[in-house]
């Protein structure tokens, strides 16, 4: 199975930010703790703006927190 093509630094991040609770972020953006950790697992893509959120709550562009591994060429 393929890694999926999104992945992100959110674990690294909340350690970074005062080892940040996956609730206290999910209180900051709105969301539950267990949407945080399915994304913060990549079992699940965040919508847009829900990403902008993240972002905006470690105070940081969202391709600090996004990467975006797009697939060779066949």
């Amino acid at each position: 199975m393929a890694p999926p093509p999104i992945s992100n630094t959110i674990r690294r991040l909340r350690f970074d930010h005062g080892e940040m609770t996956q609730q206290e972020l999910a209180d900051r953006i709105g969301m539950t703790r267990q949407t945080v950790a399915a994304i913060e697992q990549n079992k699940y893509s965040p919508s847009l703006e829900a990403a902008f959120r993240i972002a905006k709550a470690f105070g940081v562009e969202i391709d600090q927190v996004f990467q975006w591994k797009q697939a060779a060429a066949k």
